[in-house]
């Protein structure tokens, strides 16, 4: 393991004043977002979609990175020229999708394990042969009636270890993602109580396994209320419960955190990245790691027409543009009716 290149790569994961493109959708998840807007997710329209964001004018300055999925890795833009090999050009670093995604748990109702160790070491040489530098695996957490389960959180605990350090052997930084997810109807305080126990687990497991800690990206959900809540938390409420949850429990050592929007609108997800960035120095950098977050305006802007490409990169450029402002605590809520 070349720890100082590792070290490198998770710096520039979460360079000041830019953060992560989550466009790792899998073929089921796209399809859901191209059906949204009527268009039929074929192979090329999605390779032109991911082209239109990778290519936007000015979106460089704001995206440090691009998680991929496995069929975007391969692709190409329309001279020919490899999405990894395209993005690594502009400074962007490329990173690869892992997890086979999260199936029910055994005995345990309501819960999940992600799947996907299996292979994962020889899979991991070959993204590295294809330009991946960093790597992503997702766990999930629901809140709900007696969940999560002590043995929910310490099984995916132990499998977001194992999996960084494959990626470490590799020489591949890994983004460990634990999320709670917000679909239900609980409190803050519950999302906080259990983001707690989630990271306290994610932490102790990652110390046994012995994962180099600068040399990974921390990706966890904020500290919100459920979506179903019948009285949600304000946003400065967000930011300081999250701050407090993650000066508990996330080493110094780990260079940054890149946030999941995890089902909030675009300006919500922006707004309370900001919060925190404004609220002081942190021991670590906070930052975004978004997919839906930062596509949705992108998305609907272009609409699969050809003759609207310009328009979804314009878009998606100033999505990111705004996020960087957020990571850099400089966004204002009122930049949101501004004209780019």
């Amino acid at each position: 393991m070349n720890r100082s290149e590792l070290e490198r790569v998770a710096r520039g994961m979460v360079a000041k004043g830019k953060g992560i493109l989550a466009a790792d959708e899998s073929s089921g998840t796209i399809r859901k977002r191209f059906d949204s807007i009527r268009v039929e997710s074929t192979e090329e329209l999605r390779r032109s979609y991911r082209e239109m964001l990778f290519t936007a004018p000015g979106a460089a300055g704001s995206i440090s990175a691009v998680i991929f999925y496995d069929e975007t890795l391969r692709q190409k833009t329309k001279d020919g020229v490899p999405f990894p090999e395209y993005l690594t050009r502009l400074g962007i670093i490329p990173g690869i999708k892992v997890d086979a995604g999260a199936k029910p748990l055994a005995a345990h109702p309501g819960e999940t394990i992600t799947e996907g160790l299996d292979g994962l070491r020889e899979r991991l040489v070959e993204y590295h042969g294809l330009g991946a530098r960093f790597a992503k695996w997702r766990a999930v957490i629901d809140i709900g009636d007696g969940i999560p389960s002590r043995y929910g959180i310490e099984a995916n605990a132990e499998a977001l270890a194992r999996y960084a350090a494959l990626c470490q052997e590799q020489q591949i930084v890994p983004i460990v993602e634990p999320e709670v997810l917000m679909d239900g109807g609980h409190s803050i305080e519950r999302c906080e109580e259990v983001t707690n126990a989630v990271l306290e687990a994610v932490f102790d497991r990652l110390y046994m396994a012995r994962i180099h800690l600068e040399g990974m990206v921390l990706k966890p959900n904020m500290v919100i209320s459920g979506k179903k809540a019948t009285n949600r938390a304000a946003p400065e409420q967000v930011a300081e419960a999250t701050l407090r949850c993650l000066r508990r429990r996330v080493p110094a050592a780990v260079p940054g955190i890149a946030f999941l929007s995890g089902g909030q609108s675009p300006s919500e997800a922006t707004q309370h990245l900001g919060l925190m960035n404004r609220a002081g120095p942190q021991p670590w950098a906070l930052t975004f790691s978004y997919g839906r977050a930062l596509q949705e305006t992108a998305l609907k802007a272009w609409g699969g027409a050809p003759a609207n490409f310009g328009a979804g990169q314009k878009a998606f450029a100033r999505r990111a543009q705004l996020n960087g402002l957020a990571a850099a605590g400089l966004y204002e809520a009122s930049m949101e009716s501004q004209a780019a």
